[in-house]
């Protein structure tokens, strides 16, 4: 899950995608009902919604460990920064939340979430209002 109106998240996504030819990673915009119902079913006590996250076989993971975990995934050189697991998770986290406060003022934001081109569609999870469905 990710920010879909913040640039830099949009980035990482289509960042991922082409590092991906699997296709393992399917992506949700924060700003979803069904983001916020899935966040609130994994950890009742953190609503917020400002971190990438990264749900694997039933764990959630966020912050640096949301990303280190997807890079591990990943094809290509991007794999050498698995080496940031030897940084303690405060020091690496306090980072990304720098990087996370900050990011519509270094990075800008989009007036609306991401819309995938129909060769990516199937990459991204569809929610109900999406699929024609009613949000009732």
């Amino acid at each position: 899950m990710f920010d879909g109106i913040c640039n830099v998240c949009n980035y990482w996504i289509q960042f991922v995608i082409k590092r991906d030819p699997k296709g393992i990673f399917k992506f949700l915009s924060l700003q979803s009902d069904l983001a916020r119902s899935l966040i609130i079913n994994h950890n009742p006590n953190n609503t917020q919604l400002d971190s990438i996250i990264l749900i694997d076989q039933g764990q959630i993971y966020t912050e640096s460990t949301a990303i280190l975990h997807i890079i591990n995934k990943l094809t290509g050189p991007i794999r050498f920064f698995v080496l940031f697991w030897i940084i303690p998770k405060k020091i690496r986290d306090k980072v990304y939340r720098f990087i996370a406060k900050n990011r519509y003022r270094f990075f800008g934001k989009k007036e609306s979430c991401l819309i995938p081109s129909k060769e990516l569609q199937n990459r991204f999870i569809k929610t109900e209002t999406e699929s024609g469905k009613t949000d009732e």
